[in-house]
């Protein structure tokens, strides 16, 4: 299995290797988190339930050892990104319950997420969110971490601001990564509009894919 590209997920986990760059060798339980938390992800947006389930909670059970509330937090952190990736929404009830000890960037990061970022939430999150600004689908289609590009993409249509193009833009990223459960869920609101506004021979070729995702060999 292929890993999820490192940039969002990086940026989500580098406290879990702080400081691994150099000197001894990190504890088992940060190595074995972190790659837990990758192969999550990547079950996950493939559309693998099963593995994402049995890695995450793997991972959980590795930060768990720790006693650290912030680092599960940040876990699930990762998890609420893939689902909004997704265009499966939710208020990340998992981060939740662990909000009151995670760090202020971290709370900014599930604001952004569920689209109730704040101006003051807006300079503690990661470069690449924090530069969209005001920005729109132009601003996505430029970031070059398609995990990243994917969750900006979901933020922006769960806060209303989607345009037409934003919907190819995610397709087209989810489609190239072979990230089947971002590129359904991209696919049917693109043919819902298409059939929404009488364009049947896009709709048509949009259903035509979603078929093919779903089911990918003939008898």
């Amino acid at each position: 299995m292929k890993l999820v590209p490192a940039p969002l997920l990086t940026v989500l986990l580098t406290i879990l290797l702080a400081g691994c760059a150099s000197g001894p060798p990190p504890p088992d339980w940060q190595m074995n988190a972190k790659a837990s938390l990758e192969r999550a992800t990547e079950a996950y947006l493939s559309g693998n339930t099963r593995v994402e389930v049995a890695e995450f909670a793997r991972a959980r059970t590795e930060l768990a050892r720790t006693g650290r509330a912030d680092l599960l937090a940040r876990a699930e952190l990762t998890r609420c990104a893939a689902h909004v990736a997704s265009l499966e929404f939710d208020d990340c009830p998992a981060f939740a319950a662990l909000a009151q000890d995670a760090q202020p960037a971290e709370r900014a990061y599930a604001n952004y997420l569920i689209g109730k970022a704040t101006a003051a939430d807006a300079a503690l999150l990661p470069s690449a969110q924090r530069e969209l600004g005001s920005g729109g689908t132009a601003a996505i289609a430029a970031m070059p971490d398609p995990l990243s590009r994917l969750v900006a993409a979901g933020v922006l249509l769960r806060s209303g601001r989607a345009d037409p193009g934003l919907y190819a833009v995610a397709a087209d990223t989810a489609s190239a990564q072979g990230w089947s459960r971002p590129l359904l869920a991209w696919l049917h609101l693109r043919a819902q509009r298409a059939e929404a506004s009488a364009d049947t021979e896009l709709a048509a070729r949009l259903r035509r894919r979603i078929e093919l995702v779903l089911n990918p060999v003939k008898p």
